[in-house]
Parts: C-alpha cells; sequence; structure tokens
C-alpha cells in the first residue's frame, strides 16, 4: 500500500469506520467565501460550519481534497519544478470535527493511522505543538509514547504569529495546532523544526492538526469556544513520497507517470537535461485539468487569467523540451487514467479539457518564439550583471502575452533577474482592472440571518413540481437586511413560507413571480416579483411589495404562481436540455454547459466549444431539437443517488455540488446507450421545472450564436409561439428575397452566390485603385508626403482619405519597400473616426517599435492603446481631423 490511490483511500475508509461521513471535494472555485480565488486546504467548503452559520447533519468528517495554490497569498508557481516539494495542485487528505471530538480523540485517531493503517515507523517521527499547549503534549506522551525530546514545543515568532497557532482571521475561531513531522535520515540537510535549519529536506511535516479551541475578538482577547472543532491537512504526495522511499514528491508513482508520459510524447529522457521541463508539465497538467474540469475557462482576468498563467508556463517548459506541436492535450488521457476514478468529473470533462489545452497551446505558439526573441534582443544589450528593465518586461506581457512569472521563470534558467518594480509601475492599471475584475466572482457568502431562519425553521417544502398553487404560513419576513415582524401597504421585503410553490431561482431557472393572498382577508394581496433560494439553498425567499392589507408573521396565506410565465418557462428550460443534447450530437463530447438562462420570454445556453458554428451545424442543432419536440415523448423525473445517476449517463454541471439524492430529468427516444433501457435521448441532473411532454415545448429557433469568451459560444432562442413567429418572419423573409432575385430553392442561392462574387471582385478592384491612389499622393493631404529624417531615421507620415483601416498594412510594407530603411505611420479618415498603422523596416525594430508610434499616436485622435509587433501596429480613434498633431506625437517619440 505505497500509491497514492491506495493512501487515499486508505485514509477515508479508516475514518468512515471512526464514524465520519466521506465528503466528496468541493469544487476548487469556492461557493462559500468570495474572497477566495481557489480552494486551498480541505476545511474551505467546511468554513460556515465551524463559524457556526450553517449545520449538516453529520459532526465527523473526512475528505480528499482537492486544491491549487497559484494566485494571491497562496503562490507557490514560481518553485514548482525546481524542488522536491512544491505543487501548484496537490490533494489534502483531511478530518473534521465540528463541535464533536477534540484532541483526546484527534490525535489517537492521527498516530493509529499514521503508524498501524500507513505503517510509517515509530521512530521516525517526531511532533511539534504550540509553546502552551501542554494537554496537546501530555496526550502525545500517553497514546504514542513519544518521549519530551521528540516533542518540539513551537512560541510565537518576533512580531507575532506561530507556525503552532492557526487563526481563520483577526477575529474568530482559532487555536494552536500540533504537526507530525517525518525524519528521513542524515543522508539529507536539515535540522528540527524550530532549528535554524528547519527548511532543510530531512525533516517534512506530513500532517496538521488544528484544535479550533477559541474565539478571538477585536481587542486581542480569546475565549474558549463552547463547541470546540477539529481541521487536520495531510498532503497526499509527501506521504506517498516516504512510503515509496524518496523525499521526491516527483519521484512518487503519479507523478512519475505523468512525466514519463511527457518524455515519452516528446521522444526525451525523464532524467535527462529537460528534467525540470517534465516536472513542471506533470504539475500543470494537473492544476490546469482540474481547473477546467471545474469551470474555470482561460482569460486575461480573474481567475481564467491564474489558469492562462500556469498553461503557458507549461507550454514554454514543453517548447524548451523540442515540443514542435501542441503537447499538453496529449498527456491528459494518461492522467485520467491516473486520477479518473478517485475524481470522476475528470472524465467527463477529457474532452473539454483536451479541446482547452490543445486550442490554448495553439494559439501561444504563434507569440512564443518572437517574444523569446524580443526577450533575447533586450539582454544583449545589458550587462551580465543588469536586471531586464521593467519595461521590457511589461511589453513583453503586453505585446506577447507573457505573463511576468513566465518571463522571470526563462530569465532564471539565464542567471537573470527582472526589475519587478518597474514592471508592478507599468501594469498597476490593469492589475487594478484585474482584481476589480475577480473580487466577487465567487458567489457571494449568505447573509447570516438566511441561515437563522434555516436554522430555526428548517428547509421550505418545495411543492412546485405537482402544483402552482398551495396555502402556507408565514414563518419569516426579512426587509432591509433584518427580520421584521409585519409588512404594509406599498412596503417591499422578503416573505418566507413553511411551503411553497413558487421555484427558486438557480440552475439557470429564473424565480417564479405571481401572488400571495392572506385568507383571512383575500383583498390582502401581494404581489412577489421574484424568488430566491437563500441560506445555503434551504429557504425559498418571496420578493413581494405590498399591494393592499398587512402581512405579518403565521399569517396563513394562498400562494399562487403566475401561470402563464411558469408555462414558458418550463418549455425554454426542457428544450435548453434537448439543444445540450443536439449540441454534443453535432459539435462532440467536449460540449459541455457553461451558463444558461431560462426566462419566460427565451433561453440561453452557453456551452464549451472553440469555432462558430456553421450554417449547416446550426441547421442540424434546430432540426434535432423540433424533431424531438415532434416526438410528444414524456418527460420523466426520478431521485437517485448522483453516482447512479451518472451510471445511467446522465449528464451534470462541471463545478456543481450535489447532496445524496438527485433529481434526473429524461425526455426523448433514442438508442444512446443512456437511460435504464439505453433509449434515453437526454438525461441530466436538475432541479427545475420541465413541461410533462416534449411536444408541449410548441416549436424551437435558434436567434443567435456568439462567443461568450474565449472558448465558450452562445446560443439564444425562443419556444412556443415566439418561436412560430420567428419561423414566420423567415418564411417570408425568404419569400421576399426570392421575389427580388426572381428565383427560388437552389437557384436562389446560386443566383446570391454569383452577386456576392461580383461584388467581392469589384470591391477588391477598387481598393486596388484606392492604394494605388494612395501611393501616388493622390489620396493624401496636401498632394501626399515624403520622407523626412528624424534622429537619423527616415521617416514617411501620411493621413488619407478613402482608404479603409484594413488597407493600411499593405500600404505600410509598401512605403517600407519605398524608404528602404525607416518608420511609416498612415492614419486613414474612415468616416470621421480614424485608422492609425506603423511599421518600421526589420533593420530598426531593435531600437524603434511600430507598437510606440501608434501608441503615441492615437490618443490626439480619441483613442486608447493599440497594439501588434514591433514592425506592424495599429490602433484606432474617433477623431480623424486632429491627424496632423498625431503625426506629431509620433515624430516626439523618434526625436526622443
Amino acid at each position: 500500500m505505497t500509491g497514492l490511490a491506495d493512501i487515499r483511500s486508505t485514509f477515508l475508509n479508516y475514518f468512515n469506520k471512526q464514524g465520519h461521513e466521506i465528503v466528496p471535494s468541493s469544487p476548487l472555485v469556492p461557493r462559500n467565501d468570495p474572497t477566495l480565488m481557489f480552494a486551498n486546504s480541505g476545511m474551505v467548503q467546511f468554513k460556515n460550519l465551524f463559524t457556526g452559520v450553517e449545520t449538516r447533519d453529520y459532526k465527523r468528517a473526512t475528505t480528499a481534497q482537492k486544491c491549487v495554490r497559484a494566485g494571491g497569498k497562496h503562490n507557490d508557481l514560481d518553485n514548482v519544478g525546481y524542488t522536491a516539494r512544491h505543487h501548484t495542485f496537490f490533494e489534502m487528505l483531511g478530518n473534521f470535527s465540528f463541535g464533536d471530538y477534540f484532541k483526546s480523540d484527534a490525535i489517537p485517531f492521527a498516530w493509529e493511522m499514521v503508524t498501524k493503517e500507513l505503517a510509517i515507523p515509530k521512530d521516525k517521527l517526531l511532533v511539534t505543538v504550540y509553546e502552551t499547549d501542554d494537554e496537546a503534549a501530555e496526550i502525545w506522551k500517553k497514546v504514542a509514547g513519544i518521549s519530551d525530546d521528540r516533542i518540539i514545543r513551537i512560541g510565537d515568532k518576533p512580531g507575532g504569529g506561530s507556525d503552532n497557532f492557526w487563526q481563520m482571521g483577526p477575529t474568530g475561531p482559532c487555536g494552536p495546532c500540533t504537526e507530525i513531522f517525518y525524519d528521513h535520515g542524515d543522508k539529507f540537510w536539515g535540522g528540527p523544526p524550530g532549528s535554524p535549519e528547519e527548511d532543510g529536506d530531512r525533516f517534512i511535516e506530513i500532517w496538521n492538526l488544528v484544535f479550533m479551541q477559541y474565539e478571538q475578538f477585536e481587542d486581542g482577547s480569546r475565549r474558549e469556544l463552547t463547541a470546540q472543532s477539529i481541521d487536520t491537512g495531510m498532503g497526499i504526495e509527501r506521504v506517498a513520497a516516504l512510503l515509496q522511499g524518496t523525499n521526491d514528491n516527483y519521484a512518487t508513482d503519479l507523478m512519475r507517470a505523468l512525466i514519463e508520459d511527457s518524455a515519452h510524447k516528446t521522444s526525451t529522457d525523464p532524467d535527462g537535461p529537460g528534467k525540470t521541463h517534465h516536472r513542471v508539465i506533470a504539475d500543470h497538467l494537473r492544476s490546469t485539468s482540474f481547473l477546467i474540469a471545474d469551470g474555470v475557462m482561460p482569460s486575461n482576468d480573474g481567475r481564467g487569467y491564474v489558469l492562462r498563467r500556469i498553461m503557458r508556463r507549461a507550454m514554454r517548459h514543453a517548447h524548451l523540451l523540442g515540443s514542435q506541436d501542441p503537447l499538453m492535450h496529449r498527456l491528459v488521457p494518461e492522467l485520467v487514467r491516473q486520477m479518473g476514478e478517485a475524481y470522476p468529473e475528470l472524465r467527463q470533462a477529457q474532452a473539454l479539457i483536451e479541446e482547452t489545452l490543445k486550442l490554448e497551446e495553439t494559439r501561444f505558439r504563434q507569440t512564443l518564439d518572437r517574444g523569446l526573441k524580443l526577450l533575447d534582443e533586450e539582454l544583449s544589450g545589458l550587462s551580465d550583471d543588469q536586471a531586464l528593465p521593467g519595461a521590457a518586461a511589461f511589453k513583453l506581457y503586453d505585446t506577447y502575452g507573457f505573463p511576468l512569472d513566465l518571463t522571470q521563470d526563462a530569465l532564471r534558467e539565464k542567471g537573470r533577474t527582472v526589475d519587478t518594480d518597474g514592471f508592478d509601475n507599468a501594469m498597476a492599471e490593469q492589475k487594478a482592472k484585474a482584481r476589480a475584475a475577480w473580487a466577487g466572482t465567487g458567489e457571494s457568502a449568505d447573509l447570516t440571518i438566511w441561515f437563522d431562519v434555516a436554522d430555526q425553521h428548517g428547509a421550505t417544502d418545495f411543492l412546485g413540481y405537482d402544483t402552482e398553487t398551495a396555502e402556507g404560513q408565514i414563518i419569516a419576513i426579512i426587509k432591509d437586511g433584518a427580520s421584521v415582524t409585519e409588512l404594509k401597504d406599498g412596503e417591499e421585503g422578503w416573505i418566507v413560507t413553511n411551503q411553497t410553490p413558487f421555484y427558486g431561482e438557480s440552475g439557470g431557472q429564473v424565480g417564479d413571480t405571481g401572488w400571495l393572498r392572506r385568507l383571512e382577508d383575500e383583498d390582502d394581496i401581494a404581489t412577489v416579483t421574484d424568488t430566491q433560494k437563500m441560506g445555503g439553498g434551504k429557504v425559498f425567499a418571496h420578493h413581494v411589495k405590498i399591494d393592499r392589507g398587512t402581512f405579518k408573521g403565521s399569517d396563513a396565506v394562498a400562494l399562487e404562481v403566475d401561470h402563464t410565465r411558469r408555462a414558458t418557462i418550463r418549455a425554454n428550460h426542457s428544450a435548453t436540455h434537448l439543444l445540450h443534447e443536439a449540441l454534443r450530437e453535432a459539435l462532440g463530447d467536449h460540449v459541455a454547459q457553461r451558463g444558461s438562462l431560462n426566462a419566460p420570454d427565451r433561453l440561453r445556453f452557453d456551452f464549451s466549444h472553440s469555432a462558430a458554428l456553421s450554417a449547416e451545424e446550426l441547421a442540424r442543432v434546430e432540426g434535432e431539437v423540433n424533431a424531438f419536440i415532434r416526438q410528444n415523448t414524456p418527460v420523466e423525473t426520478r431521485i437517485m443517488t448522483p453516482d447512479d445517476a451518472r451510471g445511467l449517463g446522465a449528464q451534470a454541471l462541471f463545478g456543481e455540488k450535489y447532496g445524496d439524492e438527485v433529481r434526473v430529468v429524461s425526455m426523448g427516444r433514442k438508442n444512446t446507450g443512456k437511460g435504464t433501457d439505453g433509449n434515453t435521448y437526454s438525461l441530466e441532473l436538475c432541479g427545475g421545472t420541465h413541461v410533462t411532454r416534449t411536444g408541449d415545448i410548441g416549436a424551437f429557433a435558434l436567434t443567435s450564436e456568439t462567443a461568450s469568451s474565449a472558448g465558450v459560444r452562445r446560443i439564444e432562442a425562443l419556444t412556443g409561439q415566439a418561436a412560430m413567429a420567428e419561423l414566420r418572419g423567415r418564411d417570408q423573409a425568404l419569400g421576399q428575397i426570392e421575389g427580388m432575385l426572381k428565383a427560388t430553392g437552389d437557384d436562389a442561392v446560386a443566383r446570391v452566390k454569383a452577386m456576392l462574387e461580383e461584388r467581392r471582385a469589384l470591391q477588391n478592384e477598387v481598393a486596388q485603385l484606392r492604394r494605388d491612389l494612395a501611393m501616388s499622393g493622390g489620396s493624401g493631404q496636401g498632394g501626399g508626403a515624403e520622407a523626412k529624417e528624424i534622429n537619423g531615421v527616415k521617416f514617411l507620415a501620411q493621413a488619407l482619405t478613402g482608404v479603409s483601416g484594413k488597407d493600411l498594412p499593405s500600404l505600410i510594407d509598401q512605403f517600407k519597400d519605398q524608404i528602404g530603411s525607416g518608420a511609416v505611420l498612415l492614419i486613414a479618415d474612415t468616416g470621421g473616426k480614424a485608422a492609425v498603422a506603423a511599421g518600421v523596416t526589420a533593420d530598426l525594430t531593435d531600437k524603434i517599435s511600430a507598437v510606440d508610434l501608434v501608441r503615441a499616436a492615437v490618443p490626439e485622435l480619441g483613442g486608447k492603446g493599440g497594439g501588434g509587433r514591433p514592425d506592424m501596429a495599429q490602433g484606432g480613434g474617433a477623431d480623424a481631423s486632429n491627424a496632423d498633431a498625431a503625426i506629431k506625437a509620433a515624430e516626439a517619440v523618434l526625436g526622443g
């Protein structure tokens, strides 16, 4: 029993036998902590339990939690690949007690787990305790027979804080902790914890047990918690290393399998000169794959930007191995083979992970060589001990998409550094924007008051699957974040009843609207404008406006959903399920839901796919959905365990947490292998409301298909009468077009193609005439321009009319050929707006950048930014009338 999979199962099974609930890992994107970018420890998903905000039906839990540390305070990215134990992705094994057992049980559990279940020799272990925690020290002596010299007391550091005292924050739960260390022996350098040599490789921490014993207040005082808790964390990679006779996490079975796969795919030696590259790739493969599986997509801000940074760092190391083709996506099957059983979401998302990695690496390779060339050019002008200027590092970031840490990684191999202060100054504005973008991208933590309602009254009984009218009793009224006793005429607030037919917004389906009436006086009426799930999804809260009368706590009320609105929402939600499956059949299994909106007037569906859909693909998808609508088969729902649902082939949302039971919605008949009989078309985990039969949807019409974000497409569509109106409108428009063409069917298509080809030829002819005119000076101001010399550089600048922005690059190239060596700036007046392009001949790009010329000119034209390459850059502005000032600004760059 030395493999990671064996260690994981041994740990979880041991604590399950000790009465602990085995809780699946939470997604890497925290659902209950908007301040945290990624889950970085096992306790993250239990935070509300430790603070008392939330309760569950168990008081003991054990988990294998997937974690990422690659951003913010917990950032291991820079060291990954160069040390034996740094990772961006790792697994944290843990056992937790929420007010149940404490030190006297936690320490014996840990000792038995380590010495008996994992069979680690006792004489190789030592422990640390907080310097004043006599209780923990005595338990260790009693339970483990550890002598005083192997129980190390750790106090506070100068300035406060201790490695052996844990705090959730400045206030709140806190307490001492005890750590178990493994001694790798004197063949490794290093001293025991607390010594000056503690950072060596000899003594390695393998398990940390936190005793949540106190509550700390703003004045620094503490009092003992009534319900004391336990939070532990064991790094599975470190334990696997020692059990496999090594002190290097990258030599363990799982990591070694990934490293050898990388070596095989690149035809290189796993332990040769490229050893570090393989280690980086193996680690980053895990973090990127799991992040994508949990719903994170590469982007330029927030979590998506951190993912992109990790991807690009791995891709640069693949490039250094000499890999000519994208590598990362080809390593995913081995990762799924190693970890797919423990984390089924990885196998489910495999196609998406592979496509995303391939697309990102293909795009990045287009700029990687040019960026590395620019880095070498910048370094060639510096002395060996001189740091790369921050401005140069920023240019690499801004022009070639090189994150700072990637530049630092490249410099590290050359024994060089970078001026990070200079980079930070250049990046200040962008960093502020990025922080604003991600701060709060996690779901906002529910107000405590809603958990209080849930604790006091229990979960709302939802009746909406079976009825749209019901009677209930008001159990809580909330206004402006506080509990009140009543709402009067004209007031707005939230009303909670013991049961409701109103659906609370979730899973992409909007909340129901309708009416509440007091049974005592039905003239008293409130309009429900929205319904939301609060208190961790347990409480259905109706947002109301009181139209007449007064509604008080404990009033009996009649609840009525807006039936017409609910019917259209049902149709749109069921159509979304059919759409999802139709997309998977048309495009492939990599298609996965990335977001949805099921509103009364339309549906919107975001899905993972890298390219725009062709007209043929759109027609196929729309036709398939309508075919299953006409099939008019029953829509069935069943309750089962998540494992049973997945066994039947049900689709689940990436990153979504599911309880012990899930609701499975199936519709359509087709031989797909899904469902109990293998003939179910669509099978999804879903808590929403749906039609009774697919025919109730009526009709389906796609209205748009666009890009939502990188690697994500968006479809909008209509159902029912709205879809019929859309389809009739198409037929009418087609009839009008055929009438104007005096042709029908295929003849009309051929006629349009011929007209478009003729138009394209005429456009090309006109564009060439404009370029010829511009080269001759006939479309410029003042009859053209001649090159002038500035600081020994020829500079030709001209403002043009009658030329489009897309004509400028080819004109730039012609002017560059004309002047031989120098720089060119062209400004085209396109209906009052300005298009700008600059070019620099190849012999001068090490001194002059076209990007700098464009960025100097653009502000004078009412624009911002601009970008491109040192030899060719473009930008634009709102005001072409200020071309002379823009040219002067560019001249200043050359003269400076």
